[in-house]
Parts: structure tokens; sequence; C-alpha cells
């Protein structure tokens, strides 16, 4: 159960460190006078192919939250077998 466990720490920790990629190159390119969509489509799905209703949902995710908690939940793990 454990590996399993781990197998879901570890892909939930990959995509909120994409998600945070992503949002650190929407911030560089996002201004006041560019809208979201233009971004989406010049910027970031060239690099990263997601659909713009994805885009919303990484932008509304509190990436360094999520991920402080993936680690303390994988640090515990590690723990457990020390």
């Amino acid at each position: 159960m454990s590996v399993s466990l781990n197998r879901s720490l570890g892909i939930q920790r990959n995509k909120l460190l994409r998600y945070r990629l992503i949002k650190e190159l929407y911030q560089k390119h996002k201004t006041e006078d560019i809208p979201t969509t233009v971004v989406w489509r010049k910027y970031i799905c060239p690099i990263y192919p997601i659909s713009r209703t994805t885009l919303y949902e990484v932008l509304c995710t509190p990436v360094t939250s999520e991920l402080k908690k993936i680690e303390d939940a994988i640090n515990s793990q590690v723990k457990l077998f020390d």
C-alpha cells in the first residue's frame, strides 16, 4: 500500500511543480493590457499544451501550500521506514 501512496504523492508533486512553472511563465508575460487568452495562446500553449480551462485551474491552485503538504507527507513516509 505504501508503494501506491508514494507513487500518487510523486505524481501529485510533479503536477504541482509543473503548475508552478506554468504560473511563472504566465506571470512573466502577463501585463495589464494583454488578455489571459493571448498569453495562453502565444506563450504557454507552445510549451505546455494545455487547454484554457486547465490554465484557469492552474492559476487558481495554491501551489506553494499544496507542495508543502505533499513534502510533509513524503517526509512522514520516509520517517516510517527509518
